[in-house]
């Protein structure tokens, strides 16, 4: 199973690395013996040492090279940019076709261009993705609207940030409209479901995603339904029939397993 979501442009590399939602999916799902990838902790590539590491300072080391001037010494630093990161990028794609599925965290209030990558690539695969779109909203914002509101000029230059950026809430957690038919309809959660489960696996320390679980408590949380998964397939909705039918994207392979190191295909055509 492969972690996608956003590393870029999420408020603090160093702290999504150390605390982020990727470190208790995957120690839950390691817990029913599923094969985590975590773009933040890429798998060792044999005969290739260090391929695609990433840390929190590895992407402004390529920024800080990026150019847009003409000539040649700026075209040989664009070469070097797009060379330094094609190593992450097909690693990234790689573990996602090795997986058997995505779980993709994708806040409509962050940029990002890897992850509906990386969505696509397992959506063409006919490997399902499971897309979590959490509600987005901004206490702070709205104490400090309500703080400025006898300041005509310091409202009206929050006002104008707020276009500016933009800033957009997201209350209902509402996925972007393309991604509904891509990833289908039946493959989308509005939050983790945390706190079910932060005593039975030990998380102590609280983290950013608690607090907004704590706010916002998800209808359709992720971890109860992968919980399911591991004793049952899930089913889609079909709208012909109007009915769930199986879902025939889900093809885990089921090994015989014997006394060989590995897994053993017997019978295999050459």
């Amino acid at each position: 199973m492969y972690l996608s979501g956003p590393m870029d442009f999420v408020a603090s590399r160093a702290a999504e690395r150390k605390f982020g939602w990727r470190n208790r999916v995957g120690e839950f799902l390691e817990t029913m013996g599923v094969t985590v990838f975590d773009p933040w902790f890429k798998p060792d590539v044999r005969g290739l040492y260090e391929y695609g590491r990433e840390d929190v300072k590895s992407g402004e080391r390529i920024k800080t090279r990026w150019t847009y001037e003409p000539g040649g010494k700026a075209a040989e630093s664009r070469s070097w940019c797009a060379g330094q990161f094609w190593e992450t990028l097909h690693i990234d794609l790689r573990m996602v076709d090795t997986s058997d599925f995505t779980i993709s965290y994708c806040p409509t209030n962050i940029y990002s261009v890897g992850t509906p990558h990386e969505i696509i690539t397992a959506t063409l695969q006919h490997k399902p993705v499971l897309f979590v779109s959490p509600p987005i909203n901004f206490p702070t914002l709205h104490e400090l609207r309500d703080h400025l509101k006898d300041d005509p000029r310091g409202a009206e230059l929050l006002a104008r940030l707020e276009k500016e950026i933009p800033i957009r809430e997201n209350p209902r957690g509402i996925p972007s409209l393309w991604y509904i038919p891509l990833v289908g309809s039946e493959n989308f959660f509005d939050g983790f479901g945390f706190a079910a489960y932060r005593k039975k696996l030990g998380w102590k320390d609280a983290i950013a995603v608690d607090e907004h679980e704590r706010r916002h408590k998800p209808r359709r949380p992720l971890l109860p339904f992968l919980e399911r998964l591991n004793r049952e397939l899930p089913k889609k909705w079909d709208r012909k029939q109007r009915q769930f039918v199986p879902d025939d994207d889900w093809l885990l392979w089921d090994f015989k397993r014997g006394k060989k190191r590995g897994e053993h295909l017997r019978g295999v055509r050459r």
